[in-house]
């Protein structure tokens, strides 16, 4: 029996029990109750008239099959960005795209005000080697506009064989003028993690992508590291800089790697504020579901849960790097340097229905190890530190319909950079260039990556730093009043 019977039945025992007086002002609220809860007939009604309407009136002859479908879609995609209706093709189009090799252009997208785009394009794919930016729009995909088309039909449309063309039509914040850029799609076999040592005794590890190999990754570059270095570490620089996000289980291992067996890393609730799941440091929640048969963190140094961490973050980090660095702060594990994330604290799952389609809906909302929630907010990092290259920041609270924080704070929206200093490239050449410096860390040029090598370098100063941001409470929305 459903907890909404349940307390129906509550309702009348207590009325039946409790006096004339008493009961007659329960049943009042229950069937007040009732009707709150009962289907809004009007509304149906009103449903059921444009129906009519368009099936007698529209210039051209529907099918019931194709209106019926475009108002579920309009139900389910009207909840939040990240919730769509998939008919039967494209739940197996889903469903092909996670098992099987595809052609694509590697990037991250979400909508807005009725238009796709970047979250973050992926390291070393079609899409950063073409130059393509987080914050930028796809406006065009070849010579269709994507006015109203939704993630997954742009994803679609994007998608195709290896080496086939693509042309997109990208809108910038500090462009004056549309920017066409032909891409050739490949197989998207991104490489999560990479490593180099800075200097003697100091290490840094990049996470492009949440994998599920991306946690014996980790620990296979942190090992390399300290080979390389010929001596334990003394330090080390996480680099989860526009790593959109991925699985949620490598984000619990990344966050193992350098907790204490046993630290909480994520919460999950779903309705009406209801815990839904828990994970820990612990080798059942990060090896779950995975093919991995022995535990990997059970090579790693010695040393590398004590050693000074920093943690890089910026507006392209989402999802699953917001989880790794708000649980690394939460137990003040590491110092976060750079710019607040992206604020992706939502979890999607995906429904079969009866007719071979599914829906995939928002069902819960993660919450770091102290009970903060990142929907739409983001991480906060401990020191701040922007990037002057960086012209434009997008985040979720940009997004049309996004789920607002559940404990009151301020949306944060994404902008302008006001005292961004871009460099300008002209030619491949130069491009080729800037991509390549950042395959290779060098904090002469990156100010965020200085920093962190400063603090790591200085244990007082990181460990004065250590959870600053996240021990001042979050602002609540102000509330609207009529004078």
């Amino acid at each position: 029996m459903s907890n909404h019977t349940w307390k129906k039945i509550s309702l009348y025992t207590f009325g039946a029990i409790s006096g004339i007086a008493l009961s007659v002002s329960v049943q009042s609220f229950a069937a007040e109750k009732a009707k709150q809860d009962s289907l809004p007939i009007q509304s149906i009604r009103t449903m059921a008239e444009v129906y009519s309407q368009v099936k007698a009136n529209y210039v051209t002859s529907e099918s019931d099959q194709k209106l019926l479908e475009n108002a579920i879609k309009g139900m389910v995609s009207g909840l939040d960005p990240h919730s769509e209706y998939m008919n039967k093709k494209g739940y197996r189009e889903l469903q092909e795209s996670t098992t099987g090799e595809f052609g694509g252009l590697g990037m991250e997208i979400g909508s807005e005000d009725g238009l796709i785009k970047i979250i973050a394009p992926i390291e070393d794919t079609p899409a950063e080697r073409a130059g393509i930016k987080s914050g930028d729009y796809i406006v065009k995909i070849n010579n269709d506009s994507t006015r109203g088309m939704t993630t997954t039909e742009a994803v679609k449309k994007m998608r195709g064989k290896p080496n086939t063309k693509i042309t997109l039509t990208l809108l910038r914040k500090d462009a004056s003028k549309p920017i066409v850029v032909n891409l050739t799609r490949a197989i998207i076999k991104v490489k999560s993690v990479r490593q180099h040592l800075l200097e003697p005794d100091y290490g840094y590890v990049r996470v492009s992508q949440f994998q599920e190999r991306t946690v014996e990754s980790v620990v296979s570059a942190i090992n390399q590291l300290a080979m390389q270095n010929k001596q334990p570490l003394k330090g080390l620089i996480l680099d989860l800089r526009d790593d959109p996000g991925g699985l949620l289980t490598g984000a619990v291992g990344v966050s193992a790697v350098f907790l204490k067996s046993g630290n909480s890393v994520v919460n999950t609730k779903g309705r009406d504020n209801q815990p839904a799941m828990s994970l820990s440091a612990t080798p059942d929640d990060y090896l779950m579901g995975t093919t991995t048969k022995t535990d990997p963190l059970k090579t790693l140094p010695a040393n590398i849960k004590q050693i000074p961490l920093v943690v890089l973050i910026n507006s392209g980090s989402a999802s699953a790097s917001e989880i790794v660095a708000g649980a690394l702060q939460d137990h003040k594990r590491a110092v976060i340097v750079g710019t607040r994330s992206f604020g992706k604290g939502s979890v999607q799952s995906v429904i079969p229905l009866s007719n071979g389609g599914a829906v995939k809906i928002t069902t819960a909302l993660y919450y770091t190890p102290n009970d903060r929630s990142i929907q739409a907010v983001g991480i906060v990092p401990d020191v701040e530190v922007q990037d002057k290259t960086r012209t434009f920041e997008s985040r979720e609270a940009d997004l049309d319909g996004h789920i607002g924080n559940p404990l009151g704070a301020n949306d944060v929206k994404g902008g302008v950079i006001e005292d961004a200093q871009p460099t300008k490239k002209d030619d491949k050449k130069d491009k080729d260039e800037d991509i390549g410096s950042r395959r290779i860390p060098n904090p002469a040029k990156d100010d965020q990556l200085r920093k962190g090598l400063e603090l790591i370098k200085n244990p007082t100063d990181w460990q004065k730093s250590l959870g600053i941001a996240a021990s001042k409470p979050a602002k609540p929305i102000k509330q609207d009043t009529d004078e």
